[in-house]
């Protein structure tokens, strides 16, 4: 089919995928921290609205679309705040409610999954250093001039989501093990929420230090 790589491409585009999934951000940090705090369930919903959003980057990146934001400045520096924002709103739910780990846990309703998938979404949505990656990572295995570029960027940035499922799901389905031993002891698990604060905290800095180029 003419949208798809060769095989050599894909298979280097298989490896980059695999380092870059391992590689800790915020979705990770969020797909954890839902796992621990409210069971698999929750994580696995923000795993699934994360990947929605890398959907979304990867019609960006086909049509042209990311460019246009990082080029506008304005744009760029709105997408920046707002995803800082975001994360930093994280950063305080977490340590004003615990982010479900206090001792009080059982007794508060559970949030429906779409909450948790809508979570996932936005943190992917408005992270402009994902569309950077997109923009920067997945060109490099299309042959510039290729009349049949688009397809192939639909293919690789959507094949970017089942390479990765094998790496983020099982690291989900331990934090679910992992939070019995957790709320077990409460001083501790105050302390995982203060955390993922700060690891929330530090990547809306990040976030809001990232350059167009």
């Amino acid at each position: 089919m003419i949208f798809l790589p060769d095989a050599a491409t894909f298979a280097q585009f298989a490896v980059a995928t695999v380092i870059i999934a391992l590689t800790p951000g915020p979705d990770m940090t969020l797909f954890v921290g839902r796992a621990l705090s409210e069971g698999r369930a929750a994580g696995l919903a923000a795993m699934a609205g994360a990947f929605t959003g890398i959907i979304v980057h990867t019609a960006l990146v086909a049509l042209g679309l990311s460019a246009l934001i990082v080029a506008s400045p304005a744009a760029f520096t709105a997408l920046k705040v707002g995803g800082a924002g975001y994360l930093v709103w994280l950063a305080v739910q977490a340590i004003v409610k615990g982010s479900a780990f206090s001792p009080d846990t059982a007794r508060r309703k559970a949030r429906p999954l779409s909450t948790h998938w809508a979570t996932g979404f936005g943190i992917n949505l408005l992270n402009p250093k994902i569309i950077l990656f997109f923009m920067t990572f997945l060109p490099q295995f299309v042959t510039p001039g290729d009349p049949h570029a688009p397809g192939k960027l639909f293919f690789l940035g959507l094949s970017f989501i089942p390479l990765s499922i094998p790496l983020t799901v099982p690291m989900v389905l331990a934090a679910d093990r992992f939070a019995g031993l957790l709320k077990k002891s409460p001083k501790v698990t105050r302390i995982v929420d203060w955390l993922f604060a700060g690891i929330f905290s530090a990547f809306a800095a990040k976030i809001l230090l990232t350059q167009a180029k």
